[in-house]
């Protein structure tokens, strides 16, 4: 169950069910779920495979519509939106990093990152400018034209996260982002997602079944069965994020 509506609230779902058909059955992968984050927190979500926690993710971001329930996001309601007005909420105000990187092979690292801001109404020079500044904060300023084949795992999401904060999202969705990663890239990543909450302000969700990850997190939700079973707030401390200079809307 949620708390109450708190000013910093970025999202909040209510009542979120959804059902896959599979044969004759229907399987219910979320039962009434109710959620929210805030601007600033790094929210994990955790549970084991197939517990429902991506589909969450899924609904909340505008990728899958819920059975039933309702989705606010950033004060609008989310579902209440014609697709196209949900397609350009996406791209508009929501960041997604995901366990496979989601690259193209035939671009660079500078190219990928531009690729998306052509969208936003910069100009090329703006979109490259931006892109660097991206780059560059993930480490990777020296990786500009280098293709994925030439990037290490590690490399590769950092990519996918520059991609994501180049647009300063409000909200920034991550599904599993570490799991293809060993311990040391998948802690430069947690951090990298840290760093976006508290010094961007964006309201990051982290879906992983990883427990490496939770000292990052401002907040731990586990879900199992299609429904939340545990929801606390944690006290950062040893796991702070240093001082970095995230791009700025």
């Amino acid at each position: 169950m949620t708390s109450a509506p708190h000013r910093d609230d970025a999202i909040r779902a209510t009542g979120l069910s959804k059902r896959f058909k599979t044969g004759r059955t229907y399987i219910e992968v979320l039962k009434s779920v109710d959620f929210d984050a805030r601007h600033g927190d790094l929210t994990m979500v955790m549970g084991p495979s197939g517990s429902g926690k991506s589909t969450l993710v899924a609904c909340l971001s505008g990728l899958l519509r819920p059975d039933e329930g309702q989705v606010q996001a950033l004060n609008q309601d989310l579902w209440g939106l014609r697709t196209g007005k949900i397609d350009k909420f996406r791209l508009d105000h929501c960041g997604f990093i995901f366990q496979g990187f989601n690259l193209f092979s035939a671009l660079t690292a500078l190219e990928q990152v531009t690729t998306v801001l052509k969208h936003t109404g910069l100009t090329k020079a703006q979109a490259r400018d931006r892109a660097v500044v991206s780059l560059e904060e993930v480490g990777l300023g020296h990786r500009l034209n280098q293709r994925p084949a030439e990037l290490s795992g590690g490399e590769k999401q950092r990519v996918a996260i520059a991609r994501a904060l180049a647009k300063a999202p409000r909200l920034l969705f991550a599904d599993e982002p570490t799991s293809a990663l060993d311990g040391e890239n998948g802690q430069i990543v947690i951090k990298l997602l840290q760093r976006a909450a508290k010094e961007h302000g964006a309201a990051v969700i982290c879906v992983t079944h990883d427990p490496r990850l939770e000292a990052y997190a401002d907040r731990i939700i586990h879900i199992e069965d299609g429904a939340i079973l545990d929801d606390r707030r944690v006290t950062s401390g040893a796991h702070a994020a240093p001082h970095s200079h995230l791009i700025e809307a």
